[in-house]
């Protein structure tokens, strides 16, 4: 995510605060005066990657901007247990408003970038590069594949219009590979959109026949590894550049044989929508 992002980023806290807070902390005010001031820090009790740090700020000076607020790790940053991330100081009751909700993104786009870091590990003496999905927590898309990238793997397509992407489901309704490809080609040259066209593959033959048709990418999905490695030799030996990614039953046992089969991607829906939530804890001090 880029400085643009911003008002995204503040809208997204706002909302996220607002689900928590209600019509207030009815504990917090119970128990603390409105000038009660308290000294806290962010802790990892866990080992990973952290993500998520520059959420910290506005979130906190959205509960209140006398807040001090010292983040003390960028995103992308190793975590060890015990490792401190952040530092607070000011009114207790701003402190423990945003307490749950600075930790709920924390703990998720942390475990997002640490799941992503453990699979990228495992195929780090290959040229195969971990890609992301769609398969995304709604409205965390953006936070979940910067994640993604703090943990050292690559984004896919952020969402339906900046890539042309070619389903099972469009080639059975269009009438096969090359038909749906074609169209696609077609599309993009009468609307100028600079785009890339994949096409997703479930057997060899559709391999050839989308080979045949020299798309940007295939997609090579729920193949096995033998069949994965014909599919590479026969994109090699064509001539063709045509990028190959691998998808479906991609797990931390079968992504090595995979990658040493030559393909150029390997995509993990579960890097995102099935991620540990990394441990991470407040403490006030």
């Amino acid at each position: 995510m880029s400085s643009e992002s911003e008002p995204l980023i503040n809208s997204l806290v706002r909302e996220a605060l607002a689900e928590d807070l209600g019509g207030g902390d009815i504990t917090s005010q119970a128990v603390f005066g409105a000038g009660d001031i308290a000294a806290a820090v962010i802790k990892s009790k866990d080992r990973g990657i952290l993500s998520g740090a520059r959420l910290l700020e506005p979130l906190f000076h959205c509960c209140d901007a006398a807040l001090r607020v010292n983040v003390l790790l960028e995103s992308g940053a190793a975590l060890d247990k015990g490792v401190r991330i952040c530092e607070l100081r000011g009114p207790v009751r701003a402190i423990l408003a945003g307490e749950r909700v600075a930790l709920n993104f924390l703990q998720h786009l942390s475990g997002v970038a640490t799941a992503t870091g453990l699979l990228s590990a495992k195929i780090a003496h290959t040229g195969a590069k971990l890609l992301d999905t769609r398969k995304t927590t709604p409205l965390l898309r953006a936070l979940e594949k910067e994640a993604v990238v703090h943990g050292g793997g690559r984004n896919h397509r952020f969402g339906l219009y900046d890539m042309i992407l070619i389903k099972d489901t469009h080639v059975k309704a269009a009438g096969g590979v090359a038909a749906a490809v074609r169209k696609a080609q077609a599309f993009v040259k009468t609307s100028g959109l600079p785009v890339k066209i994949e096409v997703e593959t479930q057997t060899t033959r559709e391999f050839e026949e989308a080979l045949g048709c020299s798309p940007d990418m295939i997609m090579l999905d729920n193949m096995s590894v033998g069949d994965i490695a014909a599919c590479v030799t026969l994109a090699r030996s064509s001539g063709k550049y045509v990028e190959l990614e691998a998808s479906g039953n991609v797990n931390a046992e079968t992504i090595v044989p995979i990658a040493e089969t030559g393909v150029d991607f390997i995509s993990v829906g579960a890097i995102t929508h099935s991620a540990r939530a990394l441990d991470i804890h407040l403490v006030i001090e």
